[in-house]
């Protein structure tokens, strides 16, 4: 990126902040179209890459080897925190979103071409982790500019309220995915489904990318950061100045963030490779759609949490919300484990409304925690980090715990993860009424 040519145009003094709908729709479209991409590859990860990409006697070993792979992208994710954030926070959040966007919306439509194991050898498994890694590269730099997007136009008495609006599409990315699998699952065979139509939902995020795009070109750039760049108040080098002043707030808004991680790819691509496993037993198909109800719970958990944490402050929800996850992970061996679909649905409604709960602040609160001139490098590296130690291994992890130990182990895990973000969060301060200009 050069920034004589990229450089975001400032709104000029004394000019009107984005309206409300354009925050909200381009907060709201790049999200949904980062999580559909990712949740598109978890499903496609757990369904058919094994065999595909991975192929070997141990059907177990097969989904090993493809979970594996979804772990690369949050590796990824805290790079691409780095590098997006260093553009962001020196040249502006809109250009460098609008890069984000590009970067992992080309790299999962060439999922969507990739050859397979039969007809490319190792080679296949090889670019599939590469184009994994560029998914995740993308995404960390996305969130960070999208909720940056939402709190900078906000003002100060709603920025939770407008910061749920690019968490609020993790749900909606995950509805329109599963859907599509749905769909697909159900008008084709097994064999054409495994030989090409889980192509399909890759080679579509192209439709979506090219409408979030013209959606976020129309935008002008955040009033906060175009006053911050009027004053010359940008640093040389955003990641360093973030370890310098804030490597506490650092570290502790990613431990703050692990249980979300982990909660949400329990609930839905660890779920999805148990209830459709021998033990449970499910179709496909049943059990997506089991999800898709599920996660309607978290859609509305999210907007709530947005009006709570603006009202009582971001802590209280959190903390509340991380207790109910602490609580979904110490049932799961009776209600997951149960094989009653009654209780099956109860255990995923409740982790996905949890996850609604604790998802939803974390748009403005992490901003908040950190100054103008590292918060989109800060914010993303929090946000990212947390992926690491909440999802990277989650669904790996417990696809060997539940082999090994049965499911009240995973559920002991969620729990464990709860503890240490409630903890995390207890040291960190409230930042309801903080000034972030």
């Amino acid at each position: 990126m050069n920034p004589t040519t990229t450089r975001s145009e400032p709104a000029p003094p004394g000019a009107p902040a984005n309206p409300v709908r354009r925050v909200a729709a381009a907060s709201l479209i790049g999200t949904t179209i980062e999580f559909y991409d990712f949740y598109v590859y978890a499903t496609a990860a757990v369904l058919v890459f094994g065999p595909l990409f991975f192929p070997s006697e141990n059907e177990t070993a097969q989904t090993l080897a493809s979970l594996a792979t979804f772990a690369i992208a949050f590796v990824a994710r805290p790079i691409g925190s780095i590098v997006f954030g260093h553009f962001g926070d020196r040249i502006g959040r809109k250009t460098t979103l609008v890069a984000a966007l590009l970067v992992m919306g080309i790299s999962t439509v060439l999922i969507g071409v990739l050859p397979t194991h039969a007809s490319a050898g190792n080679l296949a498994p090889a670019l599939l982790c590469l184009l994994r890694f560029g998914q995740g590269f993308g995404l960390g730099g996305e969130w960070g500019g999208a909720a940056l997007l939402a709190t900078e136009n906000a003002p100060p008495n709603r920025r939770a309220l407008y910061g749920m609006f690019p968490q609020l599409g993790a749900p909606l990315g995950f509805i329109i995915a599963n859907t599509l699998f749905i769909v697909l699952a159900t008008t084709m065979s097994d064999e054409a489904f495994t030989s090409w139509g889980w192509r399909v939902p890759f080679l579509l995020s192209a439709v979506l990318v090219l409408l979030g795009l013209w959606i976020r070109l129309s935008l002008a750039e955040t009033p906060v950061f175009a006053k911050a760049l009027a004053e010359k108040r940008q640093v040389r080098v955003p990641v360093a100045e973030t370890f310098r002043t804030s490597w506490k707030i650092l570290v502790l808004g990613a431990f703050s963030v692990m249980l979300t991680y982990t909660l949400f790819y329990l609930t839905t691509t660890w779920s999805l490779a148990y209830g459709t496993s021998p033990a449970l037993g499910y179709e496909r198909q049943d059990f997506l759609l089991m999800l898709c109800v599920a996660v309607l719970f978290m859609a509305a958990a999210t907007p709530l949490s947005g009006v709570l944490s603006d009202r009582f402050g971001r802590r209280p929800v959190l903390a509340t919300a991380m207790l109910g996850g602490a609580a979904v992970g110490l049932l799961t061996g009776p209600l997951l484990g149960s094989g009653s679909t009654a209780l099956v649905m109860v255990w995923l409604c409740a982790g996905l409304f949890f996850m609604g709960l604790v998802f939803g602040p974390i748009g403005a609160y992490l901003p908040e925690l950190f100054p103008t001139n590292v918060r989109y490098t800060g914010a993303s590296l929090a946000f990212n980090a947390g992926s690491i130690l909440g999802a990277s291994l989650a669904p790996y992890t417990a696809v060997r715990l539940a082999a090994a130990h049965g499911v009240g182990w995973v559920g002991a895990y969620l729990a464990g993860t709860a503890v240490v973000s409630l903890i995390a969060l207890s040291l960190l301060r409230e930042t309801r009424t903080a000034d972030i200009d």
